[in-house]
C-alpha cells in the first residue's frame, strides 16, 4: 500500500510511523533545526524498507558536502538495489540523482533533482537540494526561477511553505531583486517566525545595499531566533560580523570570530569557511592574526580534501597561506591541479575558475601581486563562480589589495571607485579609496 506525505506526494511505504519520521526530518532540514540524519537513521531502524529514508538520508549526506561522508553516501545508495523493486518513480528519480552527485557529476545530480520537480512540484526535498546544487554550481539565475516554477503548487495551507518562500528571496537577492526579496523573506517570518533562510536572505540584502547599521540591528534583533546547534547560526554570525568589518569596527568583527564561528571544539565545514573568509578580509585590511590563522589551519588540516569542492580547498588554502604552511599549500594547489587535469564533469570549472583563484591566491601569499592581479581579473567577471556575492567579494577585495601593493593605482583607482559607488557608506570603501587615491597622488 502506498501513502503520501504532508504535501501530497506519494511514498512507497505503508507505514505511517516511517512517514511522521519523514516528516519531521524533512521539517529539520528545511528549518535548519535539530538533527535530521538522527531522526531518518530512527526511521531506518524501524523499518529497513523505507524507500524515501534512504532519499533522505542521501540528502543529508550531499548537502553535508563533507568528503568524509562519501563511504557514508555509498552504503545508503547501495541498500536501495534491493528495494528498487518496491520504489515509485519519484523514489528511483531520487536514487538516481544521488548516485550521479556520488559519482561527482554535480550538474547532472541536479539537473534530475530539478526535473523531478517539474512532475512533482511539492516534492521539498527534491527543492531543497536542486536550491543546495545551484548555489554551489554558481547558477543564481536557477536559484530563483527553480523555486518559482514550483510556487503556483504552493500556498499558506502548504506544509513548508515559508520555506519555500525564503528560499525564493534569497534567489531574488543573488539576482538583485532586492526590494522584492526583502518582500518576500518578511512574507516568509510572518509564516514562521523562526526562518533561519528568511532572516539569512534580509541580511544579504542589507549588505548588497550597504545598509550596515540596519543588518547589526536586525541580526542582533532575531539572535533569539537561531538554533545554536545549527550552522545557520554560526554563518548569522559571519555576516553580522561583515557588517561591522564593513565599518571598520575590527574589534568587533573579532569579538564575534572568538565567540561565536570558532569557539566550539568542533566545527563544520562551512563554519570554517566562514572562518577563512573573515579572517582573510582582515589579513587584507592588515591585521597580522597570526595565532588564529594557526589555530584554524590546524582544524582545516584535519578535514579531507581533494579537490572534490574547491570552494572548501580555497578556504583551506588561505588558513595554510598565512599560517606560514607551505608543505598544506602546496598539497591543497596539487589537488586543484589533480582534478583540473581529470575528465570528469567538473574538471573543466576547477580548470577555468577554481585552479586560478588558488593560484592569485598563492601568488598573494607570496607577494607575486602581479600574477595574483592577471589570475584574478581573469575570473572576477565569470558568472558561475561559486557562494553568493556577500562571499565572492573576498576576491574583490583582493584584487584591490594586490593593485595597491603592486603600485598599478589606475587599477587600485578604478576598482575602488566601483566598490564605493555600489556601497557609499562602507568605511571600507572610502578607505580603499582614499589609500589608492594618495598613491596616486
Amino acid at each position: 500500500m502506498n501513502l503520501f506525505d504532508a504535501c501530497g506526494v506519494p511514498i512507497s511505504t505503508g507505514n505511517r510511523a516511517s512517514i511522521d519520521r519523514y516528516e519531521a526530518a524533512v521539517g529539520m532540514l528545511l528549518g535548519r533545526t535539530g538533527d535530521p540524519q538522527a531522526e531518518v537513521a530512527a526511521a531506518l531502524a524501524e523499518h529497513p524498507q523505507f524507500v524515501m529514508g534512504y532519499c533522505l538520508r542521501a540528502a543529508v549526506l550531499i548537502m553535508s558536502t563533507d568528503e568524509a561522508n562519501e563511504p557514508a553516501l555509498r552504503e545508503c545508495l547501495t541498500a536501495t538495489d534491493a528495494l528498487a523493486p518496491r520504489a515509485n518513480d519519484r523514489e528511483r528519480r531520487h536514487i538516481a540523482a544521488a548516485r550521479a552527485w556520488l559519482e561527482r557529476d554535480f550538474a547532472q545530480a541536479i539537473r534530475m533533482y530539478g526535473e523531478m520537480l517539474i512532475d512533482y512540484p511539492r516534492d521539498r526535498l527534491a527543492l531543497r537540494i536542486a536550491h543546495f546544487g545551484d548555489f554551489h554550481l554558481g547558477q543564481r539565475g536557477m536559484l530563483r526561477d527553480r523555486v518559482a516554477q514550483v510556487l503556483p503548487y504552493w500556498d499558506q495551507g502548504v506544509p513548508g511553505y515559508g520555506y519555500i518562500l525564503a528560499m525564493y528571496a534569497f534567489g531574488l537577492e543573488e539576482t538583485a531583486h532586492y526590494e522584492q526579496a526583502e518582500d518576500t523573506a518578511r512574507r516568509a517570518l510572518e509564516i514562521e517566525r523562526s526562518n533561519p533562510g528568511a532572516i539569512h536572505a534580509i541580511a544579504h540584502v542589507m549588505e548588497m545595499q550597504g545598509r550596515q547599521r540596519e543588518g547589526i540591528a536586525w541580526l542582533n534583533g532575531t539572535a533569539s531566533q537561531w538554533d545554536r546547534r545549527d550552522g545557520a547560526a554560526t554563518h548569522h554570525w559571519w555576516h553580522l560580523a561583515l557588517f561591522h568589518f564593513d565599518l571598520n569596527e575590527v574589534e568587533n568583527a573579532l569579538d564575534i570570530y572568538d565567540t561565536h564561528i570558532v569557539a566550539g571544539p568542533r566545527m563544520s565545514l562551512s563554519a570554517l569557511v566562514d572562518a577563512s573568509a573573515l579572517l582573510w578580509r582582515l589579513h587584507l585590511r592588515g591585521l597580522s592574526l597570526r595565532e588564529r590563522w594557526h589555530e584554524l589551519a590546524r582544524r582545516w588540516a584535519a578535514k579531507r580534501l581533494s579537490g572534490g569542492f574547491p570552494f572548501h580547498d580555497l578556504h583551506a588554502l588561505v588558513a595554510f597561506i598565512r599560517a606560514g604552511d607551505s608543505k598544506r599549500v602546496e598539497q591543497s594547489l596539487r589537488a586543484l591541479r589533480d582534478r583540473a587535469a581529470g575528465d570528469d564533469p567538473g574538471a573543466q570549472r576547477v580548470r577555468e575558475m577554481s585552479l586560478p583563484i588558488a593560484e592569485s591566491l598563492a601568488a598573494f601569499g607570496n607577494g607575486d601581486y602581479g600574477a595574483a592581479i592577471e589570475r584574478l581579473g581573469r575570473v572576477r567577471v565569470m558568472e558561475q563562480l561559486s557562494g553568493s556575492h556577500a562571499q565572492r567579494d573576498a576576491l574583490h577585495l583582493t584584487l584591490i589589495e594586490a593593485a595597491l601593493r603592486d603600485r598599478q593605482m589606475r587599477l587600485a583607482r578604478a576598482l575602488a571607485a566601483e566598490r564605493t559607488a555600489l556601497k557609499p557608506g562602507s568605511v571600507v570603501n572610502r578607505a580603499l579609496t582614499l589609500r589608492a587615491e594618495a598613491a596616486a597622488g
